[in-house]
């Protein structure tokens, strides 16, 4: 018998997608999708386009995170 899905399941993209939207990869990185958007608009994060669509590749958000990890503490 099939485990149902919990709507948290449901909610996770598929770890074997190429291309995210800009939603699926904010819940990656447990961001706002707004904050998300930011990124994409100021090149932090990689983005493509295909037709009108924006997707961020799957390869890009783990490449975003070692970005941070490796920049310098900012002074408070």
């Amino acid at each position: 018998m099939d485990e149902p899905r919990t709507p948290a399941t449901a909610l996770e993209p598929d770890p074997a997608l190429v291309l995210l939207t800009v939603e699926e990869a904010a819940r990656r990185l447990r961001i706002g999708r707004t904050t998300c958007f930011r990124l994409v608009l100021a090149g932090e994060i990689e983005s493509v386009t295909v037709g009108r669509l924006r997707r961020i590749p799957a390869d890009a958000v783990p490449a975003y995170v070692a970005k941070l990890r490796h920049r310098p503490a900012e002074a408070a």
